[in-house]
């Protein structure tokens, strides 16, 4: 019987170590944001003048830029977005 209760309290101890690795694991990982999301404030607001019909495709952060690809509404194309200002910093069009 003794030998069973060494046994349990062992594996109580196990379980209480093991659980709170994880956490000191899972803390130690997520760590401080990466510079891609700490470099872009959290809301980006720009207006894009584009035909009707046009569609985001997809959206890509560049080092000061994102880039954001249009579908439709004329030939396939690519808008560089400054997103300090929202402005409209480039384009380039995608001909088939």
């Amino acid at each position: 019987m003794r030998l069973l209760k060494i046994a349990v309290v062992a594996m109580g101890v196990l379980i209480v170590a093991g659980t709170g690795a994880l956490i000191v694991l899972v803390a130690l990982r997520s760590g401080p944001p990466s510079i891609a999301t700490a470099r872009f404030p959290a809301v980006i607001t720009a207006v894009l003048e584009e035909p009707e019909g046009s569609r985001i495709a997809g959206i890509a952060a560049l080092q000061d830029r994102l880039a954001v690809q249009l579908q439709g509404g004329g030939t396939d194309r690519v808008v560089l977005i400054d997103p300090k200002s929202g402005a409209v910093a480039g384009r380039i069009s995608l001909a088939h």
